[in-house]
């Protein structure tokens, strides 16, 4: 499949999926919306990528819907606002039924919808100039399923605040790791580097042992 707005590939072992659309803070418009289930199925069925990274091309990591452009596209807030009420999103790997390891390597800013990508990858790693926020609430939307992802790996308290506050809290990448959101931070410059390293020792576990402990793990934290 030829993609507008990621970029994906594989590096030896290792399954690169990019945010691409950093003239628009990498924000979900509709083709996105498309691309991301193929993407994801695309390193799902590849038999060389054994972990995958998934980033952002320039300033952000990723900032949720393309507000601008739902707003004069009818069709497409229709089709978005049916998958949210039909539980039936598509965006991260584990709405697509993903079994290799993910690591969410986050550049720059993570919003709203892009915390859904933090809340459903199995590793998190940070730039440290990252930040995270959750704005849905100042512009007349709930939190909802991003946030309540993230309190079954984050202090309850923290993510509410950030869900209450809006566009007034924000999280720097250190705060961040202090709360258990990412496992580690580093210089940004160093960020892909550190993210492939891991995805290569990853790469040298038995894909079917990694499948089964990571079915395992979430299966836990999605049960009553």
């Amino acid at each position: 499949m030829t993609y507008e707005t990621l970029e994906v590939w594989a590096e030896g072992p290792v399954g690169w999926l990019v945010f691409n659309r950093p003239e628009a803070s990498n924000a979900i418009d509709a083709r996105m919306f498309v691309e991301l289930e193929a993407a994801w199925a695309e390193l799902e069925a590849d038999p060389s990528v054994r972990a995958i990274v998934n980033t952002g091309n320039g300033q952000a990591f990723q900032t949720g819907l393309d507000v601008k452009q739902f707003a004069t596209d009818p069709d497409a807030l229709r089709a978005s606002s049916r998958q949210t009420r039909d539980f039936a999103l598509r965006m991260t790997s584990w709405h697509c039924g993903v079994t290799k390891p993910v690591i969410a390597a986050v550049n720059g800013t993570c919003a709203g919808g892009g915390l859904h990508f933090v809340a459903d990858s199995d590793i998190v790693v940070a730039a440290e100039d990252a930040t995270f926020l959750d704005p849905h609430v100042s512009v007349g939307q709930v939190s909802a399923f991003e946030t309540i992802g993230l309190i079954k790996k984050a202090p309850m308290e923290s993510v509410t605040r950030m869900a209450l506050m809006g566009a007034h809290e924000r999280l720097s990448a250190a705060r961040a790791h202090q709360l258990g959101i990412v496992s580690e931070v580093v210089a940004a410059s160093d960020l892909r580097d550190r993210a492939r390293t891991l995805a290569l020792s990853l790469a040298e576990h038995p894909p079917a042992r990694i499948a089964s402990i990571k079915q395992a793990l979430w299966s836990a934290l999605e049960a009553p």
